[in-house]
């Protein structure tokens, strides 16, 4: 499995657009064969700052999201709006375990 975690701080006046816009993504993006979860959440220490927590099968499934029409929609728009660094990790992981 393949999870990506990615920070993204936007702009206050654009949070808005970004919270239509993230949903979208969102929602098509968990239609995706081989993803397993895909959300979008807000700080809420910081509020201009989103995470988005991705989860995929393999490599073939995330490069095809990445492929898709709908992210790439995203990220023309999102480009505009980003203010401050993006941070994205990439976690391969072997297995997992529900703790509770």
């Amino acid at each position: 499995m393949i999870v990506l975690q990615a920070t993204i701080p936007i702009a206050m006046d654009h949070r808005e657009e970004m919270i239509e816009a993230a949903i979208k993504l969102a929602e098509q993006s968990r239609a995706e064969a081989g993803t397993i979860d895909y959300r979008v959440t807000t700080d809420i220490e910081e509020p201009s700052v989103f995470r988005v927590f991705e989860q995929y099968e393999d490599e073939a499934a995330m490069e095809a999201h990445l492929e898709s029409e709908h992210y790439q929609r995203f990220q023309e728009k999102v480009g505009e709006w980003i203010a401050g660094e993006v941070e994205l990790i990439r976690y391969d992981v072997d297995s997992t375990s529900e703790m509770m």
